[in-house]
């Protein structure tokens, strides 16, 4: 017996060892060497037990396969329970097979048939078919069935053997036994000493889980296999330490020896070109001539047999560095001959930052490239290269269009406009197709599971479906996205997106986007920025006119962007009574005068403006001309109590609080939130963004001292207007992240009734246990990296409380609970670096 699928109590135990010496078994596998495999079921840990070099037993003929199968069926299970299924291997899918094959083969000691359903599931996210376990040789063409009970079921499974390895380490041949009988133990043990003579084994790799991840691209052959390579310390650093030790070890020691007995599958050292030393897997060998495959950069080449050494035991410990993976948004798409190239000419032999996705076995990444001052999505780029470009519309400059339609205004002035083309047309079309496809489906079906910067997919608006493609995700349920052919950018619920039907999804991606982003030539005139009112004023003409004729004078290929004359149908072509000329006469492009903050005595700010409220337009990068005496100021305490959250709640002086710490400045000023209430602050945060992204922007009346939501980084806050500032900027403070911000005038909203419930999250602290006191930068850097965005408990001391809640401030001890053995007392450690840095002093 080679595998046991065991649970920690004795019954268990016995019931699943498929012989009568169950206890003399179970002594044996106390005493010997395992590999252990976790598998979780709820709060209990099962495990798969098997010996680390049990050798399966050799594939037998197929006539034997059947002889079997026909005496386990019949003499093992009741006729009347047996499956009405089809008994052919080959009437299972390749690609059901090939999951199992997967499967097995990381089971190199055999697995038991009854713990496959669930290693199945939990791999491929899909229920195993229950019915396959009571009839095994469905599966006898793509592994070994050795049964070893008279249930069915109680069979162990072996992936059949392997000899034959391409340059990308894949089986292409499978090797059966034809002397019709069953390998002994010692002649398996033989046949594994020639197929592996070294018996090296090397750990497996480690997908990155922390931190920013790096990859160099290799190679490719389709973007479902895309050769990479890990770039950190523990990958390409260690490698190329190991490399280096290589060189050192083979070109010093003496008695390091060529490899003798090549065979297909053994790992060797090789001594490559430039006088490097690499590790390799022997793919091939003919005569003199060994082609190999270099584990840890993923290209093969033929070498002499004397430049090939046995690989010393000190160079298996690091994992193989090449590893594959699957290129996230191009998978339908993976063997594409003209998508392929494109990726193979943008990725091969550079570095990305990556996106991982999903992690298993080939994990799914999204490629970035960062060496610009815009991060690039690379699949997103490369999945252009299906478009259609027939349809794709190129203006001409000094050209003139009519029937020209404008989507969507900017609060640059920026616009995208569709002009009547191919591609429109065949945009409609499959819109249409999409529209009767789903008239008849249940959209649900095609809910989106995995959504992904990039990714394209569907969104019902106004009654029909559009292509839109997800820009920013903020929450699992709230993301951006930017309607392919209108320009509009929008939050909205993962829930409402829809999959592209696989039957259409080459159709709408081969169709380029037909929004064109376009500037009015000549605007803004003398100002460099565009003011509120000319945005509206913009807006308005624009957006309530069906269409319009437009002229094209630049086109700017860096940007992207056409600049054009727009026309009214009954004013075209003249110049005068373009949009243009209308816009830069009106009278919407003065700046109001800079607004400055005064500091009284007592320290509170205040405005010089007749009164603390200001609107939003007469705000806008102005100075406000009026201003008041000092008395009418109104100090920074004296804030509306009217529908204020009620205060947060604390624990009692000396007990203890989880928190969180959002912001360290130093031990006299940091900020906590409490820990249990998080889960209720994201909910908020995500309604909020939905909220805000669909409602229309009104002006604000802005008062000091006064609650609002803002727009900070694709992100809405709650915020209280601490100072109004010079060029239509605000200086407010974040009531649940305890951090100030400067804010424009246009990101700041009313806050709404319904987001006012929940309690401001912010507490400010200061650490108690050590004397308040100037705290130097070397202090304060050492306080920040011990609590900063960590969970810590809180030991409260004192509240000193205040009108408002954010002005409340707690002395507090503060905890790290997070080591097994020890607790830390954040005062105790800042108290000895202050000892420390006195010393250095």
């Amino acid at each position: 017996m080679c595998l046991v699928s065991f649970k920690m109590e004795e019954e268990a135990l016995q019931e699943i060892l498929p012989c009568s010496n169950c206890l003399k078994l179970s002594s044996l596998w106390m005493s010997t060497s395992k590999s252990v495999e976790k598998v979780h079921r709820g709060d209990q840990m099962d495990g798969l037990l098997y010996p680390a070099k049990k050798i399966p037993p050799m594939a037998k003929s197929d006539t034997e396969q059947e002889k079997a199968s026909e005496n386990v069926t019949s003499s093992k299970v009741d006729p009347l329970l047996k499956p009405n299924i089809d008994t052919r291997p080959g009437s299972l899918s390749s690609d059901f097979k090939q999951k199992v094959v997967n499967i097995l083969l990381k089971y190199s000691s055999g697995l038991w048939a009854n713990a496959l359903p669930k290693l199945y599931q939990d791999t491929y996210q899909v229920k195993f078919p229950e019915d396959i376990l009571n009839n095994l040789e469905l599966l006898s063409d793509v592994c070994i069935v050795d049964y070893v009970s008279e249930v069915p079921r109680k069979a162990i499974l072996y992936a059949k053997p392997q000899r034959r390895i391409d340059e990308n380490l894949n089986v292409t041949e499978k090797v059966q036994r034809h002397d019709g009988g069953k390998a002994t133990a010692e002649q398996q043990c033989e046949e594994a000493k020639d197929q592996y003579p070294e018996n090296i084994t090397v750990p497996p790799l480690i997908i990155p889980s922390e931190g920013s991840v790096s990859v160099m691209v290799l190679e490719l052959k389709n973007t479902n296999e895309v050769l990479i390579r890990y770039v950190g310390k523990d990958y390409s650093s260690a490698q190329e330490q190991m490399e280096d030790d290589m060189k050192a070890y083979y070109s010093q020691n003496s008695t390091a020896s060529l490899a003798q007995s090549l065979t297909v599958g053994q790992l060797v050292a090789v001594h490559a070109e430039e006088d490097a030393w690499l590790r390799a897997r022997i793919i091939s060998v003919e005569d003199n001539r060994i082609k190999v495959c270099y584990v840890d950069h993923g290209f093969s080449e033929f070498v002499e047999s004397n430049s090939v050494y046995k690989l010393q035991k000190q160079f298996n410990s690091l994992p193989f560095q090449a590893a594959k993976c699957k290129l996230a948004g191009l998978e339908v798409f993976c063997d594409d001959p003209v998508l392929v190239k494109t990726v193979e000419s943008q990725t091969c032999s550079k570095i990305f930052a990556v996106e991982i996705l999903e992690k298993s076995d080939i994990p799914l990444l999204i490629l970035y490239d960062t060496s610009g001052e815009d991060d690039i999505n690379i699949n997103a780029t490369c999945l252009k290269a299906l478009y259609d470009k027939s349809l794709a519309l190129h203006l001409q400059v000094d050209a003139l269009y009519t029937n020209v339609r404008v989507t969507s205004v900017f609060s640059d002035g920026s616009l995208y406009c569709q002009v009547p083309s191919k591609g429109l047309s065949r945009l409609s079309e499959i819109l249409q197709k999409l529209e009767d496809y789903f008239h008849y489906k249940q959209t649900s079906d095609f809910n989106v599971s995995l959504p992904f910067c990039g990714k394209i997919c569907l969104f019902p608006s106004k009654g029909k479906w559009a292509r839109v493609e997800i820009r920013i995700i903020h929450t699992r349920r709230a993301l951006d996205v930017q309607f392919m052919d209108t320009g509009t950018v929008a939050t909205v619920k993962v829930s409402e997106l829809r999959e592209i039907p696989p039957q259409f999804l080459r159709e709408v991606i081969a169709i380029p986007p037909q929004a064109i982003k376009c500037c009015l030539a000549d605007l803004p005139p003398n100002t460099g920025m565009w003011t509120p009112d000319a945005v509206l004023w913009l807006r308005d003409t624009v957006m309530n006119c069906p269409e319009f004729s437009m002229k094209v004078v630049k086109q700017d290929d860096s940007k992207g962007i056409a600049h054009v004359y727009l026309f009214a149908p009954e004013n075209f072509p003249d110049m005068d009574h373009s949009v243009n000329r209308q816009i830069k006469n009106a009278d919407l492009w003065k700046h109001q005068k800079d607004v400055f903050l005064s500091v009284s005595p007592s320290g509170t700010s205040s405005t010089k403006v007749t009164s603390d409220a200001v609107s939003a337009q007469q705000l806008t990068s102005g100075r406000l001309e009026k201003s008041v005496s000092d008395s009418a100021r109104e100090p920074s305490s004296a804030v509306s109590t009217t529908d204020m959250p009620p205060p947060l709640p604390l624990s009692k002086t000396g007990e203890l609080m989880d928190v969180y710490v959002s912001v360290a400045c130093h031990p006299g000023h940091f900020i906590v939130q409490p820990w249990k209430e998080l889960h209720n602050l994201e909910a908020l945060m995500e309604e909020m963004i939905l909220y805000y992204s669909r409602a229309e922007e009104k002006p604000v009346n802005i008062e000091k001292n006064k609650l609002y939501a803002a727009k900070i980084e694709n992100q809405w806050y709650r915020v209280i207007i601490k100072g109004i500032l010079r060029n239509g900027f605000l200086s407010v403070y974040e009531l649940d992240y305890g951090k100030h911000e400067f804010v424009s005038i246009e990101k700041v909203q009313p806050l709404m009734d319904t987001f006012r419930k929940l309690p401001f999250q912010a507490i400010t602290a200061q650490l108690a246990g050590v004397k308040s006191q100037q705290w130097s930068e070397e202090a304060s850097i050492v306080f920040r990296n011990l609590v900063e965005k960590k969970p810590l408990v809180a030991q409260i001391q004192a509240v000193n409380e205040s009108t408002n809640s954010w002005d409340r401030k707690i002395v507090t001890f503060l905890v790290d609970t997070s080591l097994p053995d020890t607790d830390i007392w954040i005062h105790d450690f800042v108290s000895q670096s202050l000892v420390e840095f006195s010393k250095d002093d």
